[in-house]
C-alpha cells in the first residue's frame, strides 16, 4: 500500500475514534465518576518509552504488536508523542504515528491533552503510576480507552492483577483490557 494511502487511513480512523470517544464522555461521564488521577508526575522521569502491555482494544490499535509510546519534553514544555508499532506481526515493517501533548493539569502533571494530525484533541489521565516509574496507567473518561504500559515487555502478573483491580476502582471492565505482544512466541523446536 502507497503510503499516502496508509496516513490517510490512519487519520481518518482517528478522526472517527476522537469524534466518539468525545461524544462518549460526554454521554457516558455522567454515570461515572471522575477519574483519579496521581497525584503528581514528575515529567522527566515520566519522558522515555513506554511498552504497551494491554489495553482496552479499537479499531486503531487492534491487531498491533510491539507498540511503544515514546515521549520526548519540547524545550516550550508541550511534549512529542511517538507510537511506535507493528501490525499483525513481528516481522512486520515498524510504523509510527507522531502526535503532540500538552500538559492541561500544570498542579499534578497527571492530566493531559494529546493532539493528533494538529487537529483532534483527546484527554490522557495518568491514574497510576509506579513510584520508581517502571509502570503506569493512562486512562480516558469514558472508560472506553485506556492503557496499561511498562518500561520492560513484560510485568509480573501480581502487578498487573493489582493494576486491574485498581482500574475496577476507577470505573473499568477490567475484562476489556487485552494484552498486546510485546514478544514474539518462541519458535517451534525442529524435529530430527
Amino acid at each position: 500500500m502507497n503510503p499516502f494511502r496508509v496516513a490517510l487511513t490512519i487519520f481518518s480512523a482517528t478522526v472517527v475514534l476522537l469524534a466518539s470517544a468525545n461524544a462518549a464522555t460526554v454521554n457516558s461521564s455522567k454515570a461515572k465518576a471522575p477519574l483519579k488521577t496521581v497525584s503528581h508526575v514528575d515529567l522527566a522521569r515520566y519522558m522515555g518509552d513506554w511498552r504497551v502491555i494491554a489495553n482496552v482494544p479499537y479499531f486503531a490499535e487492534k491487531g498491533c504488536v510491539d507498540s511503544i509510546e515514546g515521549y520526548r519534553l519540547r524545550p516550550d514544555g508541550r511534549i512529542d508523542n511517538f507510537f511506535t508499532f507493528r501490525k499483525r506481526s513481528f516481522d512486520a515493517p515498524q510504523k509510527q504515528i507522531h502526535a503532540l501533548a500538552t500538559v492541561y493539569n500544570k498542579e499534578t502533571n497527571a492530566e493531559w491533552r494529546i493532539r493528533f494530525f494538529g487537529i483532534i484533541t483527546a484527554k490522557y489521565f495518568i491514574t497510576d503510576l509506579d513510584p520508581h516509574y517502571q509502570w503506569t496507567v493512562v486512562a480516558h473518561p469514558s472508560r472506553k480507552y485506556g492503557w496499561i504500559m511498562a518500561r520492560q515487555k513484560t510485568l509480573p502478573n501480581s502487578t498487573y492483577q493489582a493494576i486491574l483491580g485498581r482500574l475496577e476502582e476507577q470505573g473499568y471492565d477490567a475484562r476489556q483490557f487485552e494484552k498486546v505482544p510485546q514478544l514474539p512466541p518462541p519458535a517451534k523446536k525442529k524435529e530430527h
